[in-house]
């Protein structure tokens, strides 16, 4: 099972890149979105889906996932709590 920052490689087209993206559908067809780390004509490959059995591992954490992602990015947050001021 390839995670994201994993370079894959496609058995049946040979296409090698960096898995990006997940996609898990509701009757378990697990799809990979794996972009190319070449260049075509000065421009990039498109991405391409693959089917996740369809697919090997070839380096395990190729790109490591940012700081960031490691994080809470927002979202619903706890009420905050009313201060209580002394002071006044």
């Amino acid at each position: 099972m390839a995670k994201l920052g994993d370079r894959v490689k496609d058995r049946i087209s040979g296409f090698v890149g960096i898995a990006v993206g997940r996609s898990e559908y509701l009757y378990g067809c697990v799809r990979l979105s794996v972009a190319s780390t070449e260049m075509k004509d000065g421009k990039p490959i498109e991405t391409q889906w693959f089917d996740e059995d369809q697919c090997e591992v070839v380096e395990g954490d190729a790109v490591p996932a940012p700081a960031s992602a490691k994080t809470r990015a927002g979202g619903p947050m706890p009420a905050p709590t009313p201060r209580r001021d002394d002071s006044r």
